[in-house]
């Protein structure tokens, strides 16, 4: 396995510190040792995005899409080592990571359908017409162009799909925008591995080097450095709220300020009206696999359950209690993430106004870093009262919050900070009723689901996964399915150009199939 870094189609001299990757289950050391890179080494890997960035931009969709899907097939081609490296070094389930294979795959894939089919660039032509009176009408024409070279965040929780090839990347590549990786240190093997194959798709396809590169480090010096250094046009990242505020921090205060679009956690809300409890209490239940399958470790992770006090209510929390205790253990995707996960649930349970429903006692003794599924209550009054109700606690843990009537749940939902979803378990014609609480949400969340888990991310055309601050950074826009592209690309209009001088996007002859806004009608 090359665990050196990557820059350009270069592998690096092994320097810097060393460190290994971890198998969180059992706390030992992984084979392979990993060099942390090195300031000199960042800059350098921004400087050859930045002079790809002036080739990669105009190469063309069919050649962008060429790569994307020989991307997706090197990356098939690893075969089973791909899924055993994340399984030892993220404690996932084989199905579970064979799953995100798939969709990174696919994504990259999508994004390729994408560019061939044009239209995510957005083209705009308003012909001159100089004989408008009062005034003539000049020849404006508008479209999306790339950012330039984009630094990407590896993520701990998707080793795949939001990791070296996953949406962020595969969005950037599309849009025209080289990428540099900034790998995470809980799965660098397997990072490594995906990172070779897009190295032997961008020489198979002729992409100009620098179009990506990957960079290791245990710790935050490189990924400050990428950030801050002058050819980074565009950052994202998905993790905590301090990593993303942090990231946040340090674009704002260059010399020139850039879009960091950072997605950093969700409490993802359920609310139960009273007729789907008085319905189907035991089967709302089943909610109890979208609360700790793969210890929780999702970002749409439901761990808000706000509901009145009724006998609807007292048999839904029958039924939780009994599939909670069922569950087993799992391993957490790194020590950091067990502990912190230990620390914040330890402190809910300590507060006095906090109590228990259910917890498993299921719990794995040949493993370490395991996560112990519980579910807790508290009243509206005393959620309401401390802010500290409110913080994500990243794993299987959910807090059920019950109101005394309708206004106080509002109440509750009126408190709750952006989220990346909420939820509304309801009978269709109870819904009606709560327009009230159905606007709150919608002004709350980036996506709003009825009778149905908030895990589980669609990628498509329509999702959107992104929400009110402090969900992510930016509400405006996706970091799942086509339109997360719009996050690299900006609008920039010609005034006055000749058809041959335009973009082949802008020509009124083009021969491109893509649909155009052209003098105030679709066409293609």
């Amino acid at each position: 396995m090359e665990t050196r870094n990557l820059i350009g189609y270069s592998y690096q001299p092994e320097q810097g510190n060393k460190f290994k990757a971890v198998d969180p289950s059992l706390g030992v050391d992984l084979p392979g040792e990993f060099y942390a890179a090195s300031i000199a080494e960042a800059g350098a890997a921004m400087n050859l995005a930045d002079k790809a960035f002036g080739f990669y931009r105009h190469i063309g969709n069919s050649k962008k899409a060429a790569f994307l899907h020989s991307i997706a097939d090197e990356i098939i081609a690893i075969g089973n080592p791909l899924i055993e490296r994340a399984m030892a070094e993220s404690g996932l389930p084989a199905a579970r990571l064979q799953g995100e294979r798939a969709r990174t795959t696919n994504q990259l894939k999508m994004f390729a359908d994408l560019l061939e089919e044009g239209s995510w660039v957005e083209a705009v032509i308003d012909t001159a017409i100089p004989d408008r009176q009062p005034l003539p009408r000049i020849d404006i024409r508008k479209m999306m162009v790339p950012l330039g070279p984009c630094v990407v965040f590896g993520a701990s929780n998707f080793p795949m799909a939001f990791s070296v090839a996953g949406g962020d990347t595969a969005a950037a590549l599309a849009a025209g925008c080289p990428v540099v990786v900034k790998a995470h240190p809980a799965h660098p093997g397997t990072s490594a591995l995906v990172a070779e194959a897009i190295k032997k798709a961008a020489e198979k396809t002729g992409m100009p080097e620098g179009v990506f590169s990957i960079l290791y480090d245990d710790g935050y010096a490189i990924g400050e450095a990428l950030v801050k250094h002058p050819k980074t046009k565009i950052v994202t990242f998905t993790g905590s709220f301090k990593g993303g505020m942090a990231l946040v921090k340090m674009a704002r205060e260059r010399d020139e300020p850039i879009p960091v679009f950072a997605e950093m956690g969700s409490t993802n809300p359920i609310i139960f009206l009273p007729k789907a409890l008085e319905n189907r209490a035991e089967g709302l239940a089943k909610l109890s696999a979208s609360i700790t399958t793969n210890a929780g470790q999702f970002c749409t992770q439901p761990g808000l359950l706000i509901a009145v006090r009724s006998e609807g209510l007292e048999k839904f929390k029958k039924a939780l209690s009994i599939a909670i205790a069922d569950v087993n253990s799992a391993t957490m995707l790194t020590p950091g993430i067990c502990a912190n996960f230990n620390r914040l649930s330890s402190g809910m349970l300590a507060d006095d106004a906090v109590t228990v429903i259910a917890k498993s006692d299921k719990l794995d003794a040949t493993k370490i870093n395991q996560g112990i599924a519980v579910v807790t209550e508290i009243t509206a009054a005393a959620f309401l009262a401390d802010e500290k109700f409110k913080e994500e606690v990243f794993g299987p843990y959910s807090m059920l919050v019950i109101a005394d009537d309708i206004a106080q749940l509002e109440q509750v939902v009126d408190s709750l900070h952006g989220q990346l979803t909420a939820t509304v378990m309801a009978e269709n014609e109870e819904l009606p009723n709560y327009k009230s609480i159905t606007d709150k949400l919608s002004n709350l969340a980036g996506r709003i689901i009825l009778n149905g888990p908030p895990t589980g991310v669609e990628v498509g055309n329509a999702i959107q996964h992104g929400g009110p601050f402090p969900a992510t950074s930016d509400s405006r826009f996706t970091s799942v399915g086509t339109s997360s592209i719009k996050r690299f690309v900006r609008p920039v209009c010609w005034q006055n150009w000749s058809e041959d001088l335009l973009p082949d996007e802008l020509k009124t002859s083009n021969p491109l199939k893509i649909w155009r806004l052209f003098n105030n009608e679709w066409t293609k």
